[in-house]
């Protein structure tokens, strides 16, 4: 039998990638994006290069809350049902404290956390009618500790890792597995304005790293394991000093 994934921020990056990986693993996709022009683009291109056994888009604001219930109900009738929900959509804005950058760091919060959080309820009520499924959340290993230039962009990947701890606690026995992922520096539009991504690697090599854990149905880890496992324990026990010359 299929299975089928639902990722969010599917039209570029990290979703983008994970969509054809789980295509050539022969997994049925649910695709969402605000950036419905991209999303019809990475369609053409999933299905010419991945060969994706059935493959729905649909245009999504995860900001939209409501929509956002919606969405999960209508690409799971779309497939036949969904056994994975990958919260990936999220935005970095760069934003600056005490430098007029407030409405970035609101926006940032916005999606990357109440945005995520929507979807990872949308898709545990999905599941528990269901009675079981798999969520998956994209934080970063900025959640490790409060980031110079970053700190909207920290707080929500770390709020977004805490609620999804509580998640899977909420839902434990109900045959729901939750897992939390904390990229380091993967080539993607999200990251590639930055003068500095150490340990960079491509977003195919961070896609099949994703997709492997996935299966694996691991509950937390960095990607790529090694060296941000190591580097991430370090981050929160560096002087501040040194936190404030990154």
């Amino acid at each position: 039998m299929t299975k089928s994934i639902l990722i969010t921020g599917a039209s570029s990056g990290i979703g983008r990638a994970v969509a054809c990986e789980m295509a050539q693993r022969g997994y049925a996709l649910a695709l969402v994006s605000q950036r419905v022009d991209q999303l019809n683009e990475a369609k053409a291109e999933i299905e010419r290069l991945c060969n994706p056994p059935a493959i729905v888009v649909r245009g999504l604001d995860v900001t939209d809350y409501d929509d956002v219930y919606r969405a999960v109900d209508e690409m799971a009738e779309s497939l036949g049902g969904l056994d994975i929900v990958f919260v990936n959509a999220g935005v970095s804005l760069g934003e600056r404290v005490g430098k007029g950058d407030f409405e970035k760091a609101r926006r940032t919060i916005e999606v990357n956390l109440i945005g995520a959080i929507a979807t990872a309820d949308a898709a545990a009520a999905y599941f528990l009618k269901k009675g079981g499924g798999h969520i998956v959340g994209t934080s970063s290993v900025a959640a490790f500790r409060g980031m110079p230039k970053s700190s909207a962009y920290s707080a929500s990947k770390a709020g977004f890792a805490t609620y999804l701890e509580a998640l899977r606690a909420e839902l434990f026995r109900k045959n729901i597995y939750v897992t939390v992922l904390y990229p380091g520096y993967i080539d993607t539009p999200l990251n590639d304005m930055l003068p500095n991504r150490p340990f960079l690697i491509s977003v195919e090599k961070g896609a099949a790293i994703i997709a492997r854990l996935i299966e694996k149905r691991v509950k937390s880890s960095t990607v790529p394991v090694y060296p941000w496992n190591v580097i991430g324990r370090l981050l929160k026990i560096l002087p501040t000093g040194v936190i404030s010359r990154f």
